[in-house]
């Protein structure tokens, strides 16, 4: 062969080793990702036929170990599935079937409890298998890591809050709507009494909800403790109870309970509502109050006493017995007019009066703030009353020194000293105030005895007996000073005849000051109108001695110095007062009597001696019936100056007015 076919053969030879060679590297080239996929796969692989290769008496132990695991397992499975199927029912609103939706609830407490004993059970299970397969080689380390991580996982979700949250929040959301519909129940027969500030004594039924209301209460009462949730259903119950006592209270216009210290202008400015007052703490304690203590020990009377105590004492608190307590201690608290003295044993009559169900229904522990508030408002009311009382005499003495009225009037003192004593000794007061001394004085281990109440209002009429005798010596006119002594003997004797404090007084004292006020009018007559009758004296006219002329200048002299003397006389005593009705009447007619018929006769008898002068009308100046009509307007009270005896004001010192004269004594003619 030659060289050329040689070559020939060589190239082709050379051609098909480049085509193989090529074609072989496509062949590598397709089989690079299936050889990457096997060599991925070796490991799991390796892992797979592992357990084939591991000793055969750890594989059979192995089995033992997931029997065990798998049975508490697939216990927790099937209650988780029980609980989601619960879910629908505890979701839905109790009100529609009440005993129903419990008995679900307590089938989810029953689920949750078995799943917060079991669920730690199956994870230390599981624990001890990852343990073997881990000890034993018998897994992938890589699966084994992963089962590590989740059961660690579940472990600290069991510790801190898994058993509160194995339900997903289902047993929340079921208490939660088992205390709306407690709430609801609550509300819908919550209902305030129907009365207005007149009808304070409103029929309260037994109970104010009925009796299958408090049944489902205390139905949800039982879920809701075995839930440790006792404490919101109290809150929830507290809330709408107080605020049904205070709507009912609403009604009766407590707006004054609010009033401050700072607010009051004595004890006047709200006199009113301390009565309001009395009946009002009487109607809320006898009646709403004794309502709530009751309901509260039907609703949880199961739970134990400790606890419907705390209910209503907070009930209590909230709806307004201690703003009844507060406005007593602010009465307290106010300034010392003699007239707060009645108001305080007004208010301590209240609350004795309420002294046994105050007792009874905030005698407990748990009522302490409103016990401590009621002895100290009893403890200021006590010594508040006690220290006006025995000061009274002090302050009746004080006044001697001040001026009596100017218009010879009764000064507001005695007039306020003779209602205030007889009403101290009246069958309402009396009593209260002898136990207010007595209470009082215990406190100092002192005894007291009846005698000393007395005496001490007698020493005060004593008082006011010689403020009168000091005040008349202040006026300077004499006749006003007499006007004045015989308004006060009749005021004595007419407002203390027949009453408690005269008959202390004896009927003696009684008469003296009537026989008093005789003597004292006599000389008020002596001193003003009876000189005028004098001024008319017929000296000289009786036989026209000196002629028609004479006669005539004579009645002129006469009648212009009686009109004088009247017109003085009138002017001056416009201004005076008698302040009894009846013994302004009689006054009247004593002055009519002493001037009127003797003007009438002169006038008869020597008028027309100047009626006929151009100038008469300066003379015949009046008509016997102009001096009467005139005479009986005076000595009336002026609109407005005398008030009430629950108008008189005290401040320390009693506002009247003076001067000084004399006068005779009654024993002295």
């Amino acid at each position: 062969m030659g060289s050329i076919e040689k070559l020939a053969l060589a190239r082709k030879s050379l051609n098909l080793s480049l085509d193989k060679s090529k074609a072989l590297g496509l062949s590598l080239e397709k089989a690079g990702p299936r050889l990457e996929e096997i060599s991925q796969r070796l490991p799991s692989l390796e892992a797979a036929v592992r357990p084939i290769r591991a000793n055969q008496d750890a594989l059979m132990a192995v089995v033992g170990h997931i029997d065990r695991a798998v049975g508490p397992a697939a216990a927790v499975l099937k209650v988780f599935d029980a609980v989601h199927g619960l879910e629908k029912s505890l979701l839905s609103d109790p009100r529609n079937d009440l005993p129903g939706y419990l008995a679900v609830l307590k089938r989810l407490e029953e689920a949750l409890r078995f799943l917060g004993d079991n669920c730690g059970l199956a994870i230390q299970w599981l624990e001890d298998i990852l343990e073997y397969l881990e000890d034993n080689r018998l897994a992938d380390e890589r699966y084994l890591a992963e089962l590590k991580n989740s059961l660690k996982g579940l472990r600290e979700f069991q510790n801190n809050s898994g058993k509160a949250c194995l339900d997903g929040g289902l047993l929340e959301a079921a208490l939660d709507k088992l205390e709306d519909e407690f709430c609801r129940l609550l509300t819908e027969h919550s209902v305030p009494l129907p009365m207005s500030s007149d009808n304070e004594q409103a029929c309260i039924a037994p109970s104010p909800l009925p009796v299958s209301v408090i049944q489902k209460l205390q139905a949800i009462l039982g879920r809701e403790i075995a839930n440790n949730r006792l404490d919101r259903c109290i809150s929830i119950y507290v809330e709408v109870r107080s605020s049904n006592v205070r709507a009912s209270l609403r009604a009766l216009n407590l707006d004054y309970l609010e009033i401050s210290l700072s607010e009051f202008n004595g004890v006047q400015s709200i006199e009113g509502y301390i009565a309001q007052w009395g009946k009002h703490l009487e109607f809320a304690v006898k009646h709403l109050f004794e309502a709530e203590y009751k309901l509260c020990n039907d609703v949880f009377e199961r739970i134990g006493l400790d606890v419907w105590m705390s209910c209503f004492a907070k009930i209590a608190a909230q709806a307004g017995i201690l703003a009844f307590l507060q406005f007593g201690k602010t009465v307290a608290e106010s300034k010392k007019d003699p007239i707060k003295l009645l108001k305080l044993l007004d208010i301590f009559a209240s609350l004795n009066k309420l002294r046994l169900d105050f007792n009874r229904l905030f005698g407990g522990p748990a009522c302490a703030d409103i016990q401590n508030l009621t002895r100290d408002l009893i403890r200021r009311v006590i010594e508040g009353a006690c220290e006006i009382f025995w000061e009274l005499l002090v302050q009746v003495e004080l006044q001697r020194q001040t001026p009596p009225p100017p218009d010879g009037s009764v000064p507001r003192l005695v007039s306020f000293i003779t209602d205030y004593c007889n009403r101290l000794l009246g069958d309402d007061y009396k009593p209260i105030l002898t136990q207010v001394l007595v209470i009082h004085r215990s406190w100092k281990n002192e005894k007291f005895q009846e005698k000393l109440l007395v005496n001490a209002i007698l020493e005060i009429v004593k008082a006011i007996e010689v403020n009168i005798e000091t005040w008349y010596k202040m006026y300077e006119d004499t006749a006003l000073s007499y006007l004045f002594l015989m308004n006060n003997h009749w005021h004595l004797y007419k407002h203390l005849k027949g009453t408690k404090l005269g008959s202390l007084l004896g009927d003696t004292w009684l008469k003296e000051h009537e026989q008093s006020k005789e003597y004292y009018a006599t000389y008020f007559m002596r001193e003003s109108w009876a000189k005028l009758p004098a001024l008319l004296s017929r000296e000289g006219l009786i036989l026209f001695s000196g002629g028609r002329a004479t006669a005539r200048d004579l009645v002129k002299r006469r009648l212009k110095k009686f009109n004088e003397a009247f017109d003085e006389m009138y002017k001056k005593q416009s201004n005076w007062v008698i302040s009894d009705k009846g013994l302004r009447e009689k006054t009247w007619q004593l002055i009519i009597q002493a001037i009127v018929p003797i003007y009438r006769s002169y006038m008869q008898n020597y008028g027309p001696l100047v009626e006929q002068d151009p100038s008469s009308s300066k003379y015949a100046k009046y008509t016997a019936q102009t001096l009467e009509k005139m005479i009986t307007s005076l000595f009336t009270p002026k609109p407005g100056r005398y008030a009430s005896f629950k108008g008189r004001q005290y401040s320390g010192k009693f506002s009247i007015a003076a001067s000084d004269q004399h006068h005779p004594s009654p024993t002295s003619t």
